[in-house]
């Protein structure tokens, strides 16, 4: 077995070619690019609009290659089945997103080996911390809720068949879950939105500059009319008084 070279690049799931980055960077090394560009193509077809870390090992003497995918971010791929760009700014209070637990568990299969997760229940768990920091919800609950739904064993089965399909029904109660909670919260983000444009108007007054003759502020005591002159007369007064 001869020496093996690495490719490393960063692909969109399902879209590689043979432009920038692989293919340069392959073609010196004399391996049927077309056969590494459909191996990639077919190997991150899950990852479709999402960056995936590919790495091309290649053998130089035979010229076979290995090819090993990278998974992107928890995050990105909660946010991907959700369809949603962004999580929370206030993920307490504001849901950005519901996940049924057969998202996931989809979600965890995608990652379980980066987890290092020894079983699907602990890597469905770490996931749903993920989706906890992004402020969406699973199964209409938060992460301490549905943790302790777990561990009470009401998802062992579907956990256990890794079933990854959501049936209509299903997406539908999801859906009605995420408007109750956010329902629920709507005075609280409200008054949370008004409090934060009262702050900053109150910066900005407080930053901005006085206007040139501005009048003093109300209670202000103004200088006595004509007391700069009168200092000046009583110095001179002095004098006078010692010639007695």
């Amino acid at each position: 077995m001869g020496k093996k070279e690495k490719v490393e690049a960063m692909i969109e799931g399902g879209k590689a070619s043979a432009a920038p980055p692989l293919g340069p960077a392959l073609g010196p090394m004399g391996v049927n690019i077309g056969q590494v560009i459909s191996k990639i193509n077919e190997k991150t077809a899950a990852y479709k609009g999402m960056k995936v870390p590919v790495t091309v090992l290649i053998d130089t003497s035979t010229k076979e290659f290995e090819i090993e995918i990278g998974t992107p971010p928890t995050s990105a791929l909660i946010k991907k089945e959700l369809d949603i760009e962004t999580g929370s700014g206030i993920p307490h209070k504001d849901k950005v997103g519901n996940m049924a637990m057969e998202q996931v568990i989809k979600v965890a299969k995608m990652k379980m080996d980066s987890l290092l997760a020894k079983t699907m229940k602990t890597a469905v768990k770490t996931v749903i911390g993920s989706c906890n920091s992004l402020g969406v919800l699973v199964e209409g609950k938060t992460a301490v809720e549905v943790n302790a739904d777990i561990d009470a064993g009401k998802y062992d089965s579907l956990i256990k068949s890794e079933n990854t399909e959501v049936s209509s029904e299903k997406k539908a109660l999801i859906k009605q879950q995420l408007e109750d909670v956010r329902k629920r919260f709507e005075k609280d983000l409200a008054k949370m939105k008004a409090d934060k444009e009262a702050k900053d108007a109150a910066k900005a007054a407080a930053g901005a500059p006085a206007a040139e003759g501005a009048a003093p502020a109300a209670g202000a005591k103004a200088p006595a009319a004509g007391a700069k002159a009168a200092a000046p007369a009583a110095k001179e007064a002095k004098p006078a008084e010692k010639k007695k």
